[in-house]
């Protein structure tokens, strides 16, 4: 079993293949944190240590006995109102007005399979997979009841948590702080690697040195956010790529949430990720129950390419669901960096029969197709088919469009509302605004209230009614701005908003799985700003940025693979000189970049030459060649491109047998040095032969010593070597 408690000590286990969570339930009842990283046998109570720390609060329970202090003891859940002074996972506000907490374990039960969160995305596996661990904790005076849920997953390493809590008292509880999932160190140091950015230039990779005082990323935004990814990683200094311990936490959340590292007064470091508590004071009724978000936890101490690895096998196969789960995504071109707003149906379909020429599979028809959106300024809101624009109905476009061999897509940014659009005008009331002040406006527009169900449902209506008019199978969900004016006509409830906000996002999203099986639905937000494994359960990739600059994007994808797949990643072709930098670079060179996630193109067919028309026949058969390698494979960090001339990268099948690596040179120089990539996770008694030269190689000297990138003039020269073992 992966999940043992033992009742003499009151210790609870809990091993994967390669590690060990170890927490203790104390003569106090206290639930305390031992350990967790490299699988070991046996007990770790020892680390825990007793004396008497100044200043530092003893339990009433402890009596006279001043070694005893929660400020200092590891714990698994720790609240506000116990004598812990360090950044805590629960506060919340009693009925009498007090704020206080005082959990003590109550009980336990151990299940297989994997538990599930109500109206929440979460992990998913079967009964032979997984085992569930609820831990009972109750605080005595107020009713306040919380389970802790831990999910395991043995097989890919995987920790989850979660935490469910329940008004048993009688009267009204406000929750103030709820964090899903903290670790507490004993000692060692750390840094910690976050992933911040901005519109167009998201999860950029940063590592700090983990020193006193608090660390804090999030986002108050509404949803996870541009400016920081809700993902982060505790490694030792030490720890590289492919040595050294390392831990990630990553939030299955798509709105608001913070991130904290404290060190405290003797060198203990506190982690912790949850929602975050600024806009945040839910209320609880008796009786009511509330669900936090849950969190992913690995280690690993074979480096962060592993710990990404774990990350991107649970994603793939245990939040990712649908028809696309695990198979290779249609290459697609979208409209709108070839024609933006200015389009007709006949321009529409004269792409879809230059995509039938290169061998593109599928057209998304981007923003402008509906109501009377013309511009970014109106029509957000009525979703239904401007037919005076397509020169006809919407099913008579996407038949036309299917009888060439393509599939047809649409775009659509079902949460936002146009003060100038039929919506608005019929239902101000629900577009969130703050009573007698004007809204905040962004991009020239307002956000409807998913907290309330009428507005999901009617929202939900209409657009049903448009994928119901034809064969779409592909659907871009955008969401073009962030939150503001957090208030609810219907609750007037500020606290509650945001949190209600997501769920009636994802009610909205698992509606359309179940009534739409086999559709594809890309989730973006301004590209990368709901980037994150929330988004995923739904929506099995996410357009990776609105930047589609190849340069740009080796860095955002090198950020994103931290914590997410390629399989995830949405990475287009675009036409140079690029919309958002002016840059030029080589076609192959876009091409190699955007390989690296599920392809497409972003731009006019039409205007192609014929010899770049050829160039994009060669990269569709060559994307499907090593599709299958890309999506499902290992992937490797070959090279830092904050760091070094040559951006570099490594699909590994999972038997070792066969490598396909990438590498863009990110400068030239005159008289260049030469560049020599290390591959990785190769069989050291095997050989390879490179299929486009024929060369074998022996996979030992290619992972020790390296290959030699050839020394070419010209800007960003990119290379794709495909390896196989040779029988």
């Amino acid at each position: 079993m992966a999940i043992r408690y033992s009742d003499t000590d009151k210790i609870f286990t809990i091993d994967t293949e390669h590690t060990t969570y170890q927490m203790k339930v104390d003569a106090y009842g206290f639930l305390l944190h031992l350990y967790y990283g490299r699988r070991v046998n046996g007990s770790t109570e020892y680390l825990l240590t007793y004396y008497d720390r100044g200043f530092s609060g003893n339990p009433y329970d402890a009596g006279e006995n001043r070694t005893y202090s929660m400020s200092e003891l590891p714990q698994e859940f720790p609240s506000l109102g116990n004598g812990d002074y360090r950044n805590v996972a629960f506060a919340v506000e009693n009925a009498d007005g007090t704020v206080s907490c005082d959990l003590r374990y109550r009980g336990h039960e151990i299940k297989d399979g994997k538990y599930g969160l109500k109206g929440l995305p979460a992990v998913y596996a079967g009964e032979q997979e997984a085992q569930t661990l609820e831990i009972y904790m109750e605080d005595a005076v107020s009713g306040a009841c919380v389970t802790l849920l831990y999910g395991v997953l043995p097989g890919v390493d995987i920790i989850t948590r979660s935490a469910v809590v329940k008004n048993a008292g009688e009267g009204k509880l406000y929750l103030e702080r709820v964090q899903s999932a903290c670790l507490d160190f004993l000692c060692g140091e750390y840094d910690l690697i976050t992933f911040y950015g901005r519109h167009a230039m998201e999860r950029n990779f940063q590592r700090a040195k983990i020193g006193h005082g608090s660390y804090v990323i999030g986002s108050r935004r509404g949803t996870s956010s541009h400016q920081y990814n809700p993902m982060m990683i505790l490694a030792e200094h030490e720890t590289t790529e492919d040595f050294g311990s390392a831990y990630a936490m990553s939030f299955v959340y798509s709105g608001n949430f913070k991130g904290e590292v404290q060190m405290g007064q003797f060198n203990q470091i506190r982690a912790l990720l949850g929602l975050n508590d600024e806009m945040f004071r839910y209320p609880l009724a008796p009786g009511e129950c509330f669900y936090a978000p849950e969190v992913i936890l690995t280690y690993t101490d074979r480096g962060l390419n592993r710990l990404s690895q774990n990350l991107h096998r649970c994603i793939r196969r245990h939040i990712c669901r649908g028809s696309y789960k695990e198979t290779v995504r249609p290459v697609l071109v979208n409209s709108w960096e070839a024609s933006y707003f200015d389009f007709t149906g006949d321009s529409i379909y004269e792409l879809a029969c230059h995509a039938k020429e290169v061998g593109v599979e599928m057209l998304v028809m981007d923003d402008g197709w509906f109501g009377t959106r013309n511009d970014d300024n109106g029509g957000l809101g009525d979703w239904y088919v401007n037919e005076e624009k397509l020169n006809g109905t919407l099913g008579e476009l996407i038949r036309r469009i299917n009888d060439l061999g393509i599939k047809f897509g649409i775009w659509v940014e079902p949460e936002m509302v146009s003060e100038d659009s039929e919506l608005y005008r019929r239902h101000p009331d629900w577009a969130l605004a703050i009573p007698n002040r004007h809204p905040v406006r962004s991009r020239n527009q307002l956000v409807l209230d998913f907290s309330r169900k009428e507005v999901v449902d009617e929202v939900f209506r209409q657009i049903c009614a448009v994928l119901d008019q034809g064969n779409i199978e592909y659907l871009k969900w955008d969401m073009n701005r962030s939150l503001m004016d957090i208030y609810s006509a219907a609750t007037k409830d500020q606290g509650r908003v945001m949190y209600d906000y997501v769920l009636g996002l994802y009610d909205f999203l698992e509606r359309l799985l179940q009534r739409y099986p086999k559709l594809l639905i890309e989730g973006c937000s301004g590209g990368g700003g709901r980037f994150d494994a929330g988004m995923l359960y739904y929506t099995p990739q996410i357009w990776c940025s609105d930047n589609t600059d190849a340069a740009d994007r080796l860095k955002i994808q090198y950020g994103t693979s931290f914590g997410y797949p390629s399989s995830a990643v949405g990475a287009h072709v675009s036409a140079v000189p690029n919309h958002q930098t002016g840059r030029n670079m080589p076609m192959r060179t876009r091409a190699v970049v955007a390989m690296s996630g599920t392809f497409g193109y972003e731009l006019d067919l039409g205007k192609l030459t014929d010899e770049e028309k050829q160039e994009i026949k060669e990269q569709i058969a060559r994307y499907h060649k090593y599709a299958p390698l890309i999506q499902n494979g290992l992937y490797y960090r070959l090279t830092n491109p904050f760091e070094s001339e040559v951006c570099a990268w490594e699909y590994l099948s999972e038997d070792g047998r066969e490598a396909l690596v990438s590498a863009v040179m990110q400068e030239i120089h005159g008289n260049m040095n030469v560049n020599y990539i290390k591959l990785k996770g190769l069989r050291d008694d095997a050989y390879y032969r490179e299929q486009t030269s024929g060369r074998v190689y022996a996979g030992a000297a290619l992972m020790e010593a390296g290959l030699p990138l050839p020394v070419e003039t010209g800007e960003y020269r990119a290379y794709q070597l495909h390896f196989a073992e040779v029988s």
